[in-house]
């Protein structure tokens, strides 16, 4: 009976210590609260230990600000909020986009879409499915078909309307309930002692706002007003693309992307839609014929028509007629970031290559993923510091995808377009003639080219083996002086073409990853948890 007692009498104590401590940490917790409220800088809420987080103006916290909402910021947006990550997504113009470029999804980027659950974008578009390439020079033609066969029957690339993809995707981004889009134009990035806390942005109204997070992503695209403090940005505009839609007619081979190796530059035409393809012709240079005097409609008429397939040359003047031609500048800059606390950069703001493969996308998509697993096991991004040493590793695990894409680019572009110099189109020669042959010829560089084998290495033995093929050529009969000659400028020229781009991607994170110390980066889980 005692004991009995005593047992009650000593539950009863721990139950009222209990209702005690409680009582404290409420108060406690509450104080802390009130504290952080009576901030100017911004609203704050508590999260787990009582930790103080800004907030903008009364609004709820977010984890992330992303800054554009295209193919990047859109696709970043739903794969961090799927994650538990409060985003805040800032749009200049969220009506739906009218762009010439970003209408290619290879298959590597279309497998991208699926590992990040995206896949369903590429529905209710009329988006169409792509199969390969086919090349044209001189009248004659050659089929490039993507190595698919160890895929599932669903995965090939996909060609679409690059507007109706992005509302896809906004809206795919907008139905999770921590991500809120909302459209204004950022001004500059928000900076406290070297750390990026925000944006300063001005909203659709005109009212000029601030918002916080720690950290920031900047998405904005290829003309990017914000990258200048992020990067070194060396941008070179080697051409412009002219773009047409033609309509109402058939593909010499349907379900592929054609490019006519043309003077002085490709031609490329895939579907867009179940009734329209694209068209573009390159132009090389940053100056293109006037279209309001009607110069380009000559050039177009007079220079490249003559070299577009029979086939499509009909529809190809009558999208002339109809006067709706585009025009846009063809970009490329190579990623050389400046690792900044509080903020990171993605997309075409970032990374840029010449679009004449359609690689863009694939990168962009690739690079998600990327930072996707970098961040998932980080419950707290407000270490900006340690956050920014620990994604130092993103520049290098992104290489493989990037670089061999980027380099891909840049290298068939130069080899494609014509030129005066005989070694040039010697090799330009020997780039169609090689991929003809088929086989390990023509699934080895394809499966570059589509973001199926990511591979620096297989690439850069490709491209000198398309050089050494053109030198054999040259050298069938009989090797003369001059063959010779011509030869060793082909070998000259074919190096003056890909090691320029190989340094400006970075000759050892893309060939050695693993020697760079940030490849073995860990989370340093006990001060970013």
């Amino acid at each position: 009976m005692v004991d009995q007692t005593l047992l009650g009498s000593v539950l009863a104590a721990l139950f009222g210590f209990a209702i005690f401590y409680g009582f404290f940490i409420f108060r406690k917790t509450g104080g802390a609260r009130k504290s952080c409220l009576r901030e100017e800088s911004a609203a704050t809420t508590v999260i787990d230990g009582g930790e103080c987080r800004s907030k903008d103006g009364g609004r709820d916290h977010f984890d992330v600000i992303i800054v554009g909402a295209g193919v990047a910021g859109a696709a970043l947006a739903h794969t961090l909020g799927k994650d538990g990550r409060r985003v805040r997504v800032i749009e200049r113009d969220l009506t739906e986009p009218d762009r010439i470029v970003g209408e290619l999804l290879q298959p590597g980027g279309y497998l991208k879409l699926i590992e990040l659950g995206l896949e369903d974008c590429v529905e209710k578009i009329d988006s169409q499915r792509v199969f390969g390439y086919a090349l044209f020079k001189d009248g004659k033609s050659t089929r490039l078909s993507y190595p698919l066969e160890k895929f599932h029957s669903d995965i090939s690339g996909r060609s679409f309307h690059n507007g109706r993809f992005i509302q896809r995707m906004r809206e795919k981004a907008a139905s999770l309930p921590n991500v809120q889009l909302e459209q204004g134009t950022v001004t500059s990035l928000f900076e406290d002692k070297g750390t990026i806390r925000g944006v300063q942005y001005k909203t659709k109204s005109g009212e000029e706002l601030k918002t916080y997070a720690p950290l920031t992503i900047v998405c904005d695209g290829c003309f990017s007003n914000l990258r200048r403090s992020l990067c070194n940005p060396k941008v070179d505009v080697p051409s412009c693309f002219v773009g047409l839609v033609l309509e109402n007619c058939q593909l010499p081979f349907a379900n592929h992307g054609h490019v006519v190796l043309a003077d002085p530059s490709p031609i490329l035409f895939y579907p867009i839609s179940s009734t329209e393809i694209r068209c573009l012709v390159d132009v090389p240079g940053q100056k293109v014929p006037s279209v309001s005097n009607g110069e380009m409609a000559k050039y177009l008429k007079t220079v490249v028509a003559p070299q577009v397939p029979p086939e499509l040359l009909d529809a190809f003047i009558s999208a002339i007629e109809r006067g709706n031609i585009r025009t846009m500048p063809n970009r490329s800059m190579p990623a050389a970031p400046h690792p900044t606390p509080g903020a990171l950069l993605m997309g075409d703001a970032f990374n840029m290559r010449h679009p004449l493969t359609g690689g863009g996308m694939t990168v962009a998509l690739s690079d998600i993923v990327v930072l996707r697993n970098l961040l998932r096991p980080l419950r707290d991004l407000n270490d900006s510091t340690t956050l920014c040493k620990y994604l130092e590793s993103f520049y290098t695990l992104r290489k493989p995808v990037a670089s061999t894409i980027n380099t891909l680019a840049g290298a068939l572009y130069k080899v494609f377009s014509a030129s005066p110099d005989k070694a040039r189109n010697e090799m330009r020669q020997a780039c169609f003639d090689y991929l003809s042959l088929g086989g390990v010829f023509s699934n080895g560089p394809v499966s570059l080219l589509s973001g199926l084998n990511p591979r620096p290495l297989s690439l850069v033995c490709h491209f000198f083996a398309v050089a050494i093929y053109g030198v054999g050529r040259l050298m069938l009969p009989f090797p003369s002086p001059r063959r010779i000659w011509i030869g060793a400028r082909l070998i000259s020229s074919a190096s003056g073409i890909i090691l320029p781009i190989i340094k400006a991607e970075g000759v050892r994170q893309m060939f050695f990853p693993a020697t760079v110390p940030a490849y073995y980066r860990a989370p340093l889980l006990n001060k970013i948890h």
